[in-house]
């Protein structure tokens, strides 16, 4: 059977809270950081409630779900946040899949852009988005790391370089 992309529905809501607490987990073990994403179930019941929140989407699987993702919206400006798929359906499409699902719907909305802000260690998420269309560098984060957390070389943007 294949992968259906809908609406997210309110049955879907323990699915998608334990694919959100997959994703912080998932942070954690790229960052070596076991306080990233705080209580990440509390923080999905907090995502829910935010007034920006304008659709989310599941990747269905014969009534399991295997990945969502939202569509925030600010005036005429929409950000993808999250975007999540679980472990063993990654590098499948399905993030693909929603990522065009929710384009699709920036465009319905005629948004004049849409934004999404990968954590700097997720490079097949920056794959993922980026043959999705997401080409357009708009913005970089910087951080002065006041810490002693491991980071990594090898990121090299305008002549500098940064770790990550």
């Amino acid at each position: 059977m294949s992968v259906e992309i809908r609406g997210f529905r309110p049955a879907d809501h323990a699915a998608c809270r334990d694919l959100w607490i997959e994703m912080v987990e998932d942070r954690r073990q790229m960052y070596d950081d076991p306080a990233v994403g705080g209580d990440p179930g509390a923080a999905f019941e907090e995502y829910l409630t935010r007034l920006n929140l304008s659709g989310m989407w599941v990747a269905d699987d014969d009534d399991t779900v295997v990945g969502f993702t939202g569509l925030l919206v600010w005036q005429r400006h929409g950000e993808v946040d999250p975007l999540v798929v679980t472990a063993d359906r990654r590098e499948s499409g399905l993030g693909s899949r929603l990522l065009e699902t929710v384009s699709e719907e920036a465009r319905r909305r005629r948004l004049e852009y849409l934004t999404i802000r990968p954590p700097a260690r997720n490079l097949a998420g920056m794959h993922c988005a980026h043959q999705a269309g997401f080409t357009v560098l708009a913005e970089v984060t910087l951080r002065q790391d006041l810490t002693d957390h491991e980071r990594l070389d090898g990121i090299d943007l305008r002549g500098l370089n940064f770790q990550y």
